[in-house]
């Protein structure tokens, strides 16, 4: 009843025209304040009480027009690529509901994916590329510093960013987000030559890459090249010490989340991570910044190339159900073998964007994922938006009937 309410007062406005997102409704992650609706963060730790306020981005979406129509679901505490709680259980994939809909924003890109609502603001290191992959839609982590935000920083990796359709619906939310209008003329140049460089070299050792995500990656590569860019198979920017620094940080940060909270509280994998991250907080390798050799290293493979093109995850989408009650080890093993080519970009804290590549035989949406240097989000847009008029890609899951 609120919505309608908000919506027939939008509808007697008289500045409709220059308000970008007037009557599009959207759906936010729930560790975001809404005023009126509690914030859970996945957990029965937390309150049932409503907010009071609304958070600035969703401040920032309302006053663009756009209707709030809900809250989406999260795993506890936003951790885990898996979008299950005991508390509020299982978020499943809409192409598939045996299978999972990705995490931590598993909600948002779920509901995205079904059609509930054209955009929905989700948040993370890769919490934002693991769902929308799975789901088979668009998402964009911007760099830091862009989309202003607090809690769930994960050591300064996380970041909020969109959720959306169509790459022109995220670079228009993003703009909202960032209170800019630069992003939505992200127009591809089709006159200008991208120079691309394409790994599928996963940074984590002994990781294998499912031949049905290779294949979606030369899919795209084929399309990109034969419409004239430049598409080089290159080493990484990555290395192995790496994965290290990234697990120190992740840790770290769930602890940080978790301040406040009772251990016997949350549920027996949380409160691993988050007693494993405590003792980490310690040590230098938990430290915020980004390590400054791996920043050197980045920023000169950059010099180089426009972006990098990547699978968004080495394998398929997992089967749903039991991730809830599953083990930190456990959860960190599937983590790993799932997404070891996000966790790169979250280190160095590089904006990247993940796009549909293609569909399994199982008809379980595959992305890629495409990453540009620091203040490069209108570079991964234009090359993200060319993807999609090559390889235009189904909307909703009931339009679903293509291939790689």
């Amino acid at each position: 009843m609120e919505v309608r309410a908000e919506a027939a007062a939008l509808a007697r406005r008289t500045d409709l025209a220059l308000l970008p997102l007037a009557g599009v409704p959207v759906g936010i992650k729930d560790h975001v304040d809404v005023a009126g609706c509690p914030t859970r963060h996945g957990t029965a730790a937390t309150s049932d009480a409503s907010a009071g306020t609304d958070d600035e981005l969703v401040r920032r979406l309302r006053a663009a027009g756009a209707l709030v129509v809900g809250k989406t679901t999260v795993p506890e505490l936003c951790q885990g690529p898996f979008t299950e709680s005991a508390a509020f259980g299982i978020t499943r994939n809409p192409w598939h509901p045996g299978y999972t809909s990705g995490g931590s924003s598993g909600g948002s890109a779920a509901a995205v994916a079904a059609g509930m609502v054209p955009l929905a603001l989700a948040s993370g290191g890769g919490s934002i590329r693991i769902p929308a992959s799975c789901c088979g839609v668009v998402g964009l982590k911007p760099g830091p510093g862009l989309v202003p935000h607090r809690g769930q920083g994960w050591r300064g990796m996380s970041e909020l960013g969109p959720i959306a359709t169509t790459v022109a619906d995220a670079a228009l939310m993003l703009d909202v987000l960032a209170a800019t209008d630069c992003y939505r003329n992200s127009v591809p140049d089709r006159d200008r030559a991208l120079r691309i460089g394409v790994t599928a070299v996963p940074p984590i050792p002994g990781v294998r890459v499912d031949p049905q995500v290779r294949a979606a990656l030369d899919a795209a590569v084929k399309a990109l090249r034969d419409a004239g860019h430049v598409v080089d198979t290159v080493a990484p920017p990555w290395r192995v010490r790496d994965h290290p620094r990234y697990i120190a940080r992740y840790f770290a940060g769930s602890a940080d989340d978790a301040d406040g909270f009772s251990l016997r509280a949350l549920e027996r994998r949380t409160g691993a991570i988050v007693r494993t991250g405590r003792l980490l907080r310690r040590f230098p390798l938990g430290r915020d910044e980004i390590p400054a050799e791996t920043a050197t290293r980045f920023a000169a493979w950059f010099a180089d190339y426009d972006v990098l093109m990547t699978p968004t995850l080495a394998a398929l989408p997992p089967r749903a159900g039991g991730w809830a009650n599953a083990g930190m080890i456990r959860t960190h093993l599937a983590a790993s073998r799932l997404i070891p080519f996000l966790l790169p970009f979250n280190l160095a804290r590089l904006p990247v964007v993940t796009v549909p590549a293609g569909r399994s035989i199982e008809g379980l949406p595959i992305g890629v994922q495409i990453a540009a240097a620091s203040g490069g989000e209108g570079s991964l847009l234009s090359a993200a938006a060319q993807l999609e008029q090559l390889r235009p890609w189904p909307w909703r899951t009931s339009d679903a009937d293509w291939s790689v």
